[in-house]
Protein backbone atom coordinates (compact mmCIF):
# COMPACT_ATOMS: atom_id res chain seq x y z
CA UNK A 1 0.00 0.00 0.00
CA UNK A 2 1.09 3.24 -1.21
CA UNK A 3 2.48 6.19 1.72
CA UNK A 4 0.77 8.98 0.07
CA UNK A 5 1.85 11.42 2.37
CA UNK A 6 5.55 10.49 2.15
CA UNK A 7 5.15 10.38 -1.70
CA UNK A 8 4.36 14.38 -1.82
CA UNK A 9 6.98 14.74 1.57
CA UNK A 10 9.33 16.87 -0.61
CA UNK A 11 10.82 18.96 2.34
CA UNK A 12 11.42 16.07 4.47
CA UNK A 13 14.05 14.60 2.52
CA UNK A 14 15.79 17.74 1.65
CA UNK A 15 18.49 18.42 4.15
CA UNK A 16 18.01 22.25 5.68
CA UNK A 17 15.06 22.53 3.48
CA UNK A 18 13.74 24.19 6.64
CA UNK A 19 15.69 27.20 6.36
CA UNK A 20 14.92 27.85 2.69
CA UNK A 21 11.94 29.85 3.38
CA UNK A 22 13.85 32.91 5.08
CA UNK A 23 16.49 32.57 2.77
CA UNK A 24 14.51 33.32 -0.55
CA UNK A 25 12.61 35.89 1.81
CA UNK A 26 15.81 37.68 2.42
CA UNK A 27 16.81 37.76 -0.84
CA UNK A 28 13.69 38.53 -2.56
CA UNK A 29 13.83 41.40 -0.17
CA UNK A 30 17.34 42.40 -1.42
CA UNK A 31 16.25 42.05 -4.91
CA UNK A 32 12.74 44.09 -4.26
CA UNK A 33 15.23 47.16 -3.08
CA UNK A 34 16.50 47.71 -6.43
CA UNK A 35 13.29 48.76 -7.60
CA UNK A 36 10.42 46.89 -9.27
CA UNK A 37 6.32 47.63 -9.49
CA UNK A 38 5.14 45.86 -6.50
CA UNK A 39 1.27 44.91 -5.42
CA UNK A 40 -0.42 45.77 -8.82
CA UNK A 41 -3.99 44.84 -8.16
CA UNK A 42 -5.81 42.17 -10.63
CA UNK A 43 -8.97 41.06 -8.11
CA UNK A 44 -10.69 42.15 -4.93
CA UNK A 45 -9.23 39.63 -2.85
CA UNK A 46 -6.24 40.69 -0.41
CA UNK A 47 -3.98 38.21 -2.32
CA UNK A 48 -4.87 39.08 -5.73
CA UNK A 49 -1.62 41.38 -6.11
CA UNK A 50 1.38 40.67 -8.53
CA UNK A 51 4.80 42.06 -8.76
CA UNK A 52 6.46 43.25 -11.81
CA UNK A 53 10.32 43.88 -12.65
CA UNK A 54 11.60 44.96 -16.16
CA UNK A 55 14.60 45.13 -17.63
CA UNK A 56 16.63 47.82 -18.52
CA UNK A 57 15.45 48.70 -22.53
CA UNK A 58 12.81 47.50 -24.25
CA UNK A 59 11.34 44.09 -22.93
CA UNK A 60 11.67 41.40 -25.33
CA UNK A 61 8.32 39.40 -23.44
CA UNK A 62 6.64 38.57 -20.09
CA UNK A 63 7.42 36.08 -18.14
CA UNK A 64 4.68 34.65 -15.62
CA UNK A 65 6.25 32.50 -12.07
CA UNK A 66 3.41 30.79 -10.26
CA UNK A 67 5.21 30.07 -6.81
CA UNK A 68 4.52 26.47 -5.17
CA UNK A 69 3.51 25.54 -1.39
CA UNK A 70 0.93 22.87 -1.91
CA UNK A 71 -1.82 25.66 -2.59
CA UNK A 72 -2.00 26.74 1.03
CA UNK A 73 1.79 28.38 1.50
CA UNK A 74 3.91 31.10 0.61
CA UNK A 75 3.17 34.17 -1.71
CA UNK A 76 4.95 36.10 -4.37
CA UNK A 77 7.28 38.17 -1.56
CA UNK A 78 9.71 34.78 -1.61
CA UNK A 79 11.06 34.79 -5.64
CA UNK A 80 11.55 38.42 -6.17
CA UNK A 81 15.23 37.87 -6.88
CA UNK A 82 14.02 35.08 -9.47
CA UNK A 83 14.03 38.25 -11.34
CA UNK A 84 17.55 38.06 -12.33
CA UNK A 85 17.42 35.50 -14.88
CA UNK A 86 14.27 36.38 -16.77
CA UNK A 87 15.69 39.74 -16.68
CA UNK A 88 19.14 39.21 -17.93
CA UNK A 89 17.75 38.15 -21.50
CA UNK A 90 15.47 41.09 -21.90
CA UNK A 91 12.28 39.88 -20.55
CA UNK A 92 9.78 40.95 -18.11
CA UNK A 93 8.86 38.85 -14.85
CA UNK A 94 5.72 38.66 -12.83
CA UNK A 95 5.36 36.94 -10.04
CA UNK A 96 0.91 36.90 -8.26
CA UNK A 97 0.36 35.43 -5.17
CA UNK A 98 -3.27 33.85 -5.05
CA UNK A 99 -5.56 32.83 -2.22
CA UNK A 100 -4.69 29.92 -0.24
CA UNK A 101 -6.50 26.86 0.55
CA UNK A 102 -8.77 26.21 2.72
CA UNK A 103 -10.00 29.74 1.92
CA UNK A 104 -10.22 28.50 -1.95
CA UNK A 105 -10.47 25.67 -3.41
CA UNK A 106 -8.38 24.85 -6.46
CA UNK A 107 -10.64 25.75 -8.99
CA UNK A 108 -10.57 28.96 -7.60
CA UNK A 109 -6.88 29.32 -7.48
CA UNK A 110 -6.54 28.46 -10.85
CA UNK A 111 -8.94 31.23 -12.00
CA UNK A 112 -7.07 33.70 -9.72
CA UNK A 113 -3.97 32.64 -11.66
CA UNK A 114 -5.58 33.13 -15.00
CA UNK A 115 -6.48 36.64 -13.76
CA UNK A 116 -3.43 37.75 -12.63
CA UNK A 117 -1.74 36.49 -15.97
CA UNK A 118 -4.47 38.56 -18.32
CA UNK A 119 -3.33 41.29 -15.87
CA UNK A 120 0.36 41.26 -16.01
CA UNK A 121 0.03 40.87 -19.82
CA UNK A 122 -1.98 44.45 -19.81
CA UNK A 123 0.87 45.63 -18.93
CA UNK A 124 3.61 43.86 -21.14
CA UNK A 125 3.93 43.70 -24.91
CA UNK A 126 4.94 40.99 -26.67
CA UNK A 127 4.84 37.00 -26.27
CA UNK A 128 4.32 35.49 -22.80
CA UNK A 129 6.23 32.40 -21.30
CA UNK A 130 4.76 30.44 -18.39
CA UNK A 131 6.55 28.70 -15.48
CA UNK A 132 5.71 27.48 -12.03
CA UNK A 133 6.84 25.09 -9.46
CA UNK A 134 5.35 22.12 -7.28
CA UNK A 135 2.04 23.56 -7.24
CA UNK A 136 2.84 26.44 -9.41
CA UNK A 137 3.62 23.75 -11.69
CA UNK A 138 0.37 22.18 -11.46
CA UNK A 139 -1.21 26.10 -11.89
CA UNK A 140 0.48 26.52 -15.26
CA UNK A 141 -0.22 23.01 -16.51
CA UNK A 142 -3.76 23.68 -16.07
CA UNK A 143 -3.67 26.80 -17.91
CA UNK A 144 -2.17 25.52 -20.88
CA UNK A 145 -4.94 22.91 -21.24
CA UNK A 146 -7.35 22.98 -24.01
CA UNK A 147 -11.07 23.28 -22.11
CA UNK A 148 -10.51 27.32 -20.82
CA UNK A 149 -9.57 30.65 -21.97
CA UNK A 150 -5.55 32.14 -21.79
CA UNK A 151 -3.98 34.83 -23.55
CA UNK A 152 -3.53 34.28 -27.13
CA UNK A 153 -0.03 35.57 -26.46
CA UNK A 154 1.17 32.50 -24.31
CA UNK A 155 3.60 30.59 -26.64
CA UNK A 156 4.73 28.14 -23.65
CA UNK A 157 4.82 26.59 -20.30
CA UNK A 158 7.26 25.23 -18.79
CA UNK A 159 5.92 23.10 -15.32
CA UNK A 160 8.66 22.30 -12.87
CA UNK A 161 7.83 19.60 -10.22
CA UNK A 162 4.41 19.85 -11.09
CA UNK A 163 1.55 18.07 -9.50
CA UNK A 164 -0.71 16.97 -12.49
CA UNK A 165 -2.53 13.63 -11.38
CA UNK A 166 -4.23 15.29 -8.58
CA UNK A 167 -6.37 11.82 -7.26
CA UNK A 168 -3.20 10.67 -5.73
CA UNK A 169 -3.87 13.51 -3.06
CA UNK A 170 -7.31 12.68 -1.93
CA UNK A 171 -5.21 10.18 0.27
CA UNK A 172 -3.18 12.41 2.29
CA UNK A 173 -3.61 14.51 5.24
CA UNK A 174 -3.24 17.68 3.10
CA UNK A 175 -6.81 17.50 1.67
CA UNK A 176 -7.72 17.91 5.09
CA UNK A 177 -6.98 21.41 3.91
CA UNK A 178 -7.21 21.42 -0.15
CA UNK A 179 -10.86 19.78 0.15
CA UNK A 180 -10.65 17.72 -3.03
CA UNK A 181 -13.14 15.66 -3.89
CA UNK A 182 -13.16 12.56 -6.43
CA UNK A 183 -14.90 14.71 -9.33
CA UNK A 184 -13.23 18.09 -9.06
CA UNK A 185 -9.19 16.05 -8.37
CA UNK A 186 -10.18 14.76 -12.11
CA UNK A 187 -11.54 17.71 -13.88
CA UNK A 188 -8.22 19.98 -12.36
CA UNK A 189 -5.84 16.98 -13.43
CA UNK A 190 -3.63 18.16 -16.47
CA UNK A 191 -2.71 14.53 -17.38
CA UNK A 192 -6.41 13.60 -18.15
CA UNK A 193 -6.60 16.87 -19.86
CA UNK A 194 -5.88 17.89 -23.59
CA UNK A 195 -2.93 20.61 -24.23
CA UNK A 196 -4.20 23.68 -25.69
CA UNK A 197 -3.40 23.51 -29.57
CA UNK A 198 -0.41 25.76 -30.24
CA UNK A 199 1.31 25.99 -26.67
CA UNK A 200 4.72 24.47 -26.70
CA UNK A 201 5.13 23.11 -23.19
CA UNK A 202 8.24 21.82 -21.64
CA UNK A 203 8.03 19.05 -18.56
CA UNK A 204 11.03 19.74 -15.71
CA UNK A 205 11.80 17.95 -12.85
CA UNK A 206 14.56 17.68 -10.85
CA UNK A 207 16.85 14.33 -11.06
CA UNK A 208 17.30 13.94 -7.14
CA UNK A 209 13.48 14.56 -6.56
CA UNK A 210 10.77 12.11 -4.81
CA UNK A 211 9.93 9.38 -6.98
CA UNK A 212 6.37 10.39 -6.97
CA UNK A 213 7.14 14.05 -8.62
CA UNK A 214 9.28 12.48 -11.19
CA UNK A 215 6.30 10.01 -12.32
CA UNK A 216 3.85 12.73 -12.32
CA UNK A 217 6.30 14.80 -14.26
CA UNK A 218 6.76 11.87 -17.01
CA UNK A 219 3.34 11.16 -17.08
CA UNK A 220 2.44 14.44 -17.93
CA UNK A 221 4.66 14.50 -20.83
CA UNK A 222 3.74 10.99 -22.01
CA UNK A 223 -0.19 12.11 -22.63
CA UNK A 224 0.63 15.75 -24.04
CA UNK A 225 3.76 14.26 -26.12
CA UNK A 226 6.10 16.98 -24.94
CA UNK A 227 9.65 17.22 -24.03
CA UNK A 228 10.78 15.82 -20.23
CA UNK A 229 13.99 16.52 -18.56
CA UNK A 230 15.36 15.36 -15.93
CA UNK A 231 17.93 18.05 -14.39
CA UNK A 232 20.57 16.58 -13.09
CA UNK A 233 21.77 16.74 -9.15
CA UNK A 234 18.79 18.82 -8.69
CA UNK A 235 16.23 18.23 -5.35
CA UNK A 236 12.68 19.77 -5.06
CA UNK A 237 13.71 23.21 -4.15
CA UNK A 238 17.42 23.40 -5.90
CA UNK A 239 15.25 23.14 -9.48
CA UNK A 240 13.71 26.17 -9.70
CA UNK A 241 16.37 28.33 -8.15
CA UNK A 242 18.12 27.79 -11.81
CA UNK A 243 15.47 30.31 -12.96
CA UNK A 244 17.38 33.05 -11.25
CA UNK A 245 20.78 32.04 -12.70
CA UNK A 246 21.53 33.50 -16.06
CA UNK A 247 22.36 31.01 -19.01
CA UNK A 248 21.08 28.11 -16.97
CA UNK A 249 19.22 25.12 -18.57
CA UNK A 250 15.98 26.16 -17.26
CA UNK A 251 15.93 29.66 -18.32
CA UNK A 252 17.32 28.76 -21.95
CA UNK A 253 14.27 26.23 -21.70
CA UNK A 254 11.71 28.94 -21.03
CA UNK A 255 13.37 31.12 -23.59
CA UNK A 256 14.08 29.52 -26.06
CA UNK A 257 11.39 29.40 -29.09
Amino acid sequence: MIDWDDAFDNSGYVPGSDELPARWAAEAATWREQGGQIDIAYGHAPRNRLDLFRPKGEARGLVVFIHGGYWQMLDKSYWSHFAAGPLSQGWVLAIPSYTLAPEARLSRIADEVRTAIEEAARHVAGPIRLIGHSAGGHLVARMACADGPLPERVEKVVPVSGIHDLRPLLHTEMNRTLGLDAAEAAALSPALLSKRDGVKATCWVGANERPELVRQTRVLSEVWQVPNIFDPGHDHFSVVEELARPGSALLSELLRD
